[in-house]
């Protein structure tokens, strides 16, 4: 598998809303009954709100980083570039920048846990901005072995189907500086709405992607990026 035909990315989120307050009358409703067996008895709808930006029906995307080799004879390096904005702004760059750079067979998209959240969040989000899904998130139709999806976390689980391993552990057993060495993902909301520092986001979202291809590379036992191959675009 070429390195260069991957693009590592990983994407963060918030609530659409930033208060349960504000929501309507019927989005409340949906929300109470969307996340009933989440919450239990634990926590009530408007308490459970701050974790709105994991649904993509409830959430927007804030920030897509990604991330690709490039190899020049001997010397390689990694290109880490981040989409920011307004929601549709970012859908509409990522999408262009998949249909112009990476719309091959042979092109594939990695993420941890991608397949379970970044893969169908994304293209969630683009139907309900009224964008069409690009070749490499439309799975209809697709059969198993079609999808163009890596996943790292599937990677790691070996056909074991019982366990969830986070990007921060799977990085600390395999010797990769931990990404999460500022902010993590439940404090990306407040640091969004509250503090209103997006670039702490973007920083974060960066260093995930980053850390997605240096556990890529581990699991193929190859050397791990040093900071002098890694070039912010």
């Amino acid at each position: 598998m070429n390195l260069e035909h991957i693009l590592f990315l990983d994407i963060e989120t918030v609530p659409q809303i930033e208060n349960f307050n504000d929501l309507d009358p019927v989005s409340q409703t949906l929300w109470e009954q969307k996340t009933q067996y989440q919450r239990k008895e634990e926590f009530t709808p408007e308490e459970f709100y701050e974790r709105a930006g994991i649904w993509a029906e409830f959430g927007r995307i804030i920030c897509i980083s990604v991330g690709y080799f490039k190899m020049t004879g001997d010397v390689r390096s990694f290109r880490i570039t981040s989409f920011h904005g307004e929601e549709p702004l970012i859908l509409k760059e990522f999408k262009i920048l998949l249909e112009t750079h990476f719309n091959r067979p042979h092109h594939l998209l990695c993420a941890h846990n991608g397949k379970e959240f970044d893969f169908p969040y994304i293209a969630r989000r683009m139907i309900i901005n009224s964008i069409d899904i690009p070749f490499k998130l439309n799975l209809f139709g697709k059969k198993p072995w079609e999808v163009p999806h890596l996943d790292t976390l599937e990677l790691w689980k070996f056909g074991d189907y019982k366990t969830f391993t986070s990007l921060k552990l799977m990085a600390h057993v395999l010797g990769i500086p931990s990404p999460k060495d500022d902010i993590d993902g439940s404090d990306v909301r407040d640091v969004y709405y509250n503090e209103k520092d997006l670039d702490r986001i973007i920083e974060y979202c960066e260093k995930d992607t980053l850390t997605v291809a240096q556990i890529f590379l581990r699991l193929r036992n190859e050397e791990i990026l040093d900071d002098n191959e890694v070039v912010s675009i």
